[in-house]
C-alpha cells in the first residue's frame, strides 16, 4: 500500500470535487497496473488509504457512473 509520503506516486483527485474544501476522494491510478488501488480522504492525505484489486475498483466506479448506486 502506498504512504501518503511516496512522492513518486500521483494522486488524482475525484472529478466531482469543486475545489472548494469538501468531502473528496484521491485515487492512485498509476498502481492499478501493480495490482492496487489506493484511495484516500483528500482532506487528510497523511491518513489510511483504502486498497482495492483494479478489479472491484472497475466494478465500483462504473456502477457509479451508470447511477446504479444512486441513493433513493
Amino acid at each position: 500500500m502506498p504512504h501518503s509520503t511516496d512522492h513518486h506516486v500521483t494522486w488524482v483527485k475525484s472529478s466531482y470535487s469543486n475545489g472548494g474544501g469538501g468531502d473528496c476522494v484521491e485515487w492512485a491510478p498509476d498502481l492499478a497496473t501493480q495490482g492496487t488501488v489506493p484511495v484516500r480522504d483528500s482532506k487528510i492525505s497523511h491518513g489510511a488509504n483504502l486498497t482495492f484489486a483494479p478489479a472491484t475498483w472497475t466494478t465500483f466506479t462504473t456502477a457509479l457512473n451508470s447511477g446504479d448506486l444512486d441513493a433513493s
